[in-house]
């Protein structure tokens, strides 16, 4: 286990040498404090699909886009404040950073909100959970530097074994369940969206000044003011708010969207990426818990099957279970040494794909 106030240290260092200008005042919880807000990261994570499923009752996709992504916004651009931090300039940089809007959050969004007027909340966390394998592959199919390794391989046989559990297209002749199925496909198209929003962002970030919490903030900015625009073609309609509508709104994107990057940016500093990243198998459990307790949603034994596959094809593609391979030896521990002076950066995929993003 890694000294966590070490890591906290450094990971303070690297973000105010980001060209930020200050240091990360996000940080600074050690102890007790970081746990809670690993498991307040997740909480919120897991409750976005249930927060979701309640005010698409009172708005419709569109309508939920905007507000959601107008409270987040607006809660990022106050830590911005409170921590002195820089806004991205150039008319270029943020060119970059409205389209990665467009794929990170209003399209995802939408699809994701579309689902839910179809879809119980438990199910759509189950195939939110697909995003670590979608950002894997399209890391494959648009960045030179990833190859195709046997555990990638395996990793997408197993979710596709996982998902197929869960959407049972066998059931699809039945008119109800078509309804489902299709919604379980938008579902994978908010993943796939993901998957494409996380390989541009790791390229923006690759040459960029400005450290991820300032990208997010100005990301999820450039998304807000894009539904805006948008808003006469995708949020027309009848509204119906509720107090439970607004406040599912409301949390949806000030916690969801905002106070839960922050929690678990600090995670990510004193622990670590590999801990961190260890949320991304409980957002989809405890979304079907919360479904079940709160909506009183059933969820099948074959669909916690397929969760279940789902979060073992995670585990594989992020090297936490390792596939056999026939030619593999038995090295000595007391002759070999690791090479201090190689690169040990890990593959573009292997990074970005731990890190989890709401529905």
């Amino acid at each position: 286990m890694h000294d966590s106030r070490g890591m906290h240290r450094q990971g303070r260092t690297a973000m105010a040498a980001q060209g930020t200008g200050t240091p990360d005042r996000t940080t600074g919880s050690t102890g007790w404090k970081l746990g809670a807000q690993y498991l307040g990261a997740a909480a919120a994570w897991s409750a976005s699909f249930l927060f979701i499923k309640v005010a698409v009752t009172g708005m419709g996709p569109g309508q939920l886009v905007v507000g959601r992504l107008t409270a987040g916004a607006v809660t990022l651009a106050a830590i911005m404040l409170v921590t002195r931090r820089r806004w991205p300039r150039g008319l270029e940089v943020w060119l970059h950073l409205t389209g990665i809007g467009a794929v990170m959050c209003v399209f995802p969004f939408l699809l994701f909100s579309w689902a839910a007027e179809r879809l119980p909340s438990s199910l759509s966390s189950i195939y939110n959970g697909t995003t670590p394998i979608m950002t894997m592959l399209v890391a494959l199919a648009f960045l030179p530097e990833e190859r195709l390794t046997r555990a990638k391989l395996s990793a997408f046989l197993v979710a596709a074994a996982g998902v197929v559990l869960v959407a049972a297209p066998w059931n699809a002749m039945d008119s109800s369940h078509g309804d489902l199925l299709l919604a379980g496909l938008a579902c994978l198209g908010g993943t796939v969206c993901y998957g494409f929003g996380f390989v541009l962002t790791r390229r923006f970030q690759r040459t960029s000044p400005y450290d991820a919490l300032t990208v997010t903030a100005s990301q999820i900015g450039a998304g807000a003011l894009l539904s805006i625009a948008l808003s006469p073609v995708i949020a027309s309609g009848p509204l119906s708010i509720t107090p439970a509508v607004a406040a599912s709104t409301i949390v949806l994107g000030a916690i969801g969207t905002g106070i839960a990057y922050v929690w678990y940016a600090n995670v990510i500093n004193a622990w670590g990426a590999t801990i961190a990243s260890t949320v991304t198998y409980l957002t989809p459990l405890g979304g079907v818990l919360l479904g079940t307790v709160f909506l009183a949603e059933t969820v099948t034994v074959r669909e916690i099957a397929g969760g279940l596959v789902v979060v073992l094809a995670v585990l594989v593609s992020q090297g936490r279970l390792r596939v056999p391979s026939r030619n593999s030896a038995p090295t000595d521990r007391r002759t070999t040494r690791p090479d201090r002076t190689a690169p040990t950066r890990p593959p573009v995929s292997s990074a970005i794909s731990r890190a989890p993003w709401g529905p």
